[in-house]
């Protein structure tokens, strides 16, 4: 008897996983939509543009967040990187121990696993073993006999440090004198060379995406299997990644069901879908293909399958720390509008990031045309301080260069987005206004995640502070010197920031700043000297950012060394002074902890 009933019960098991579909994902890294079948005509990508013919092309598709780890750790969790405080880039944040990542319900399933081969989460302990196999030799075809699989592949060859031509390469499939630039580029060699030779890398993605096809079709899957092709976040050159408008979050997203789960498609074979669609959906829409229960507190909507969700009006996004250098931001985006609010306009966009400065010729070209003063505005704009608030008509204006937030047209529609971006903050708990550095001090011995949820996080006050201070109005000064002795450190941080934005219109707000050099938290000392910088207090800011960048943890000194870098180039302080504090700090590891792109002369 027993073994009739698990002979019933392995038959039953393999029927429904004939019921349900394998999961292909191929991914390409650093790319927007640059392929044929999105209507790029200096692109050659044959093997995208077939699968494009033969399944859905999304229109509207989005990484919430420009960079790979932040938009990764937005997949494997299925929540928004920024309700966990896993949205700061290469970072290991610890989250609930009850929020278990996609590919474990998915394996409780009975579906075999694997990814070949990037990880790149935000999150502590995740990697690897949320695997059955995860290296650059992971395969589906090691699974059990009849067993579903999800499978991952990812391609690198697009990537951002793949942009420069090999040493030796003189011929590209577009002569670099014919390629075409954007308008926010300069016309330099090194930027022609670049743009050239990305689209010869984006050819030879398209060959590597072939060869997964053509291996899933010789193995007789193709019928069994839905496939997904997606960039991993927006284009490597500059301006692209790290950046939240369209060429930094809008991606490729085409989608082959076979036939016999077309029913489950919202269109036919070749066609456009307009719904809008972000990373944050990809799990919750593969567990409504796989007949899996979505989690309660994933985040996502299902845009495919039987439990399809009725489809989005607009896509959260989010930006934290880029590598080195932090730069709050938060945005949506429907179908024709981008909103963006910055909390950190005092930064420019384009920051002197380490790696793409190592690895990008262009990025290096085109910050020598500006310091040169050979850019005009619009491409001098990027590394500029940015205005506090955007908003974008992107079919209109494709390179989003023409801010339309302050015309009068479009008011009504500037306070409707504003006023949906607030309510996605609110209803995520997003942790946009917690300082890396304050992340143990807050959460205690439970995750941020917690913290946020809770009551401690003033978030509708702290909304309210943070918009102030990205205003740059003066007549917020009495509140903010209010606000800068409040109990709530997280409330003082962002009253100093108003007043750091403010510069030297912060002067009446000096005394209460003075005393901030001396707060219990190090990131709240750091805001306030560097704001004591414009108003002549360069010895006491100078002395504070020494301490912690001797004294503090990793992103407390982190935050002081951007401090003294910003520091030096607004005139505060020498070079000499700057490379003095920083000089014969006894720290464990100081090439960590100084990066060398800090305090490097143009």
């Amino acid at each position: 008897m027993k073994l009739l009933t698990l002979c019933l019960f392995l038959f039953a098991s393999l029927l429904h996983a004939a019921d349900r579909p394998n999961i292909l994902w191929i991914t390409s890294e650093d790319n927007s939509p640059y392929l044929g079948c999105y209507g790029d005509k200096l692109a050659v990508t044959p093997h995208l543009d077939k699968l494009a013919s033969q399944g859905l092309r999304y229109r509207h598709a989005y990484a919430n967040a420009p960079v790979c780890s932040a938009a990764r750790t937005t997949l494997i969790t299925g929540m928004y990187a920024s309700s966990l405080g896993v949205h700061n880039h290469r970072s290991a944040v610890a989250i609930p121990a009850a929020f278990k990542l996609y590919p474990e319900h998915l394996r409780a399933a009975g579906y075999y696993c694997t990814n070949n081969s990037k990880t790149d989460y935000n999150v502590a302990g995740a990697g690897k073993k949320l695997w059955d196999e995860g290296s650059n030799k992971a395969h589906y075809k090691n699974r059990a006999k009849g067993q579903p699989f999800f499978a991952i592949f990812n391609f690198t060859t697009s990537h951002e440090s793949q942009v420069a031509p090999k040493p030796g390469k003189t011929t590209f499939r577009i002569a670099p004198v014919a390629m075409p630039l954007p308008p926010y580029h300069p016309d330099t060699p090194e930027i022609r060379r670049d743009w050239a030779n990305y689209y010869d890398q984006m050819t030879l993605m398209d060959a590597q995406v072939g060869q997964v096809l053509a291996e899933l079709d010789k193995a007789g899957l193709a019928d069994d299997t839905i496939v997904f092709y997606y960039g991993d976040h927006g284009g490597a050159l500059p301006r692209g990644k790290r950046n939240i408008h369209d060429s930094g979050t809008r991606v490729p997203l085409i989608v082959r069901i076979p036939q016999k789960w077309q029913h489950l498609a919202p269109a036919k074979p070749g066609e456009w879908v307009e719904d809008l669609v972000s990373f944050v959906d990809f799990p919750a829409t593969v567990f409504s293909l796989c007949q899996v229960p979505v989690p309660a507190h994933y985040q996502g909507r299902p845009f495919l399958g039987e439990k399809k969700a009725p489809p989005r009006d607009h896509v959260f996004l989010y930006r934290g720390r880029m590598d080195e250098r932090y730069d709050t931001v938060r945005a949506v985006r429907d179908a024709d509008f981008r909103y963006v609010r910055n909390y950190s306009p005092h930064r420019p966009w384009g920051q002197h990031y380490s790696y793409p400065f190592q690895v990008q010729p262009s990025m290096r070209s085109w910050y020598a045309e500006f310091a040169a003063g050979r850019c005009n505005e619009i491409q001098s704009a990027y590394w500029k301080p940015k205005p506090g608030e955007e908003l974008y008509q992107p079919g209109e204006d494709p390179f989003e260069l023409t801010n339309l937030a302050q015309q009068t047209m479009h008011q009504d529609r500037l306070a409707r987005m504003r006023q949906t971006l607030r309510e996605e903050m609110l209803r995520t708990r997003d942790t946009v206004f917690i300082p890396e550095g304050m992340y143990r001090q807050l959460a205690g011995d439970k995750t941020i995640y917690d913290y946020a949820q809770s009551d401690a996080y003033p978030l509708e006050r702290l909304m309210d502070v943070a918009d102030a201070a990205t205003a740059r109005d003066a007549a917020h000064i009495p509140a903010f010197i209010g606000a800068l002795g409040d109990p709530n450190p997280l409330i003082r941080y962002w009253a100093a920031t108003g007043c750091l934005i403010l510069q030297d219109k912060a002067a009446p707000a000096k005394d209460a700043l003075v005393k901030l050099l001396q707060d219990d938290s190090k990131d709240v000392r750091v805001v306030a000297a560097e704001a004591l910088g414009y108003l002549g207090q360069k010895g006491d800011a100078l002395a504070t950012i020494q301490e912690v960048i001797q004294k503090g943890e990793l992103y407390e000194s982190l935050a002081a060394l951007n401090a003294l870098d910003f520091m030096w180039k607004a005139g505060h302080v020498t070079l000499a002074e700057a490379k003095a504090t920083v000089k014969n700090l006894n720290m464990k590891e100081p090439n960590d902890r100084i990066p060398k792109y800090l305090l490097s002369e143009p």
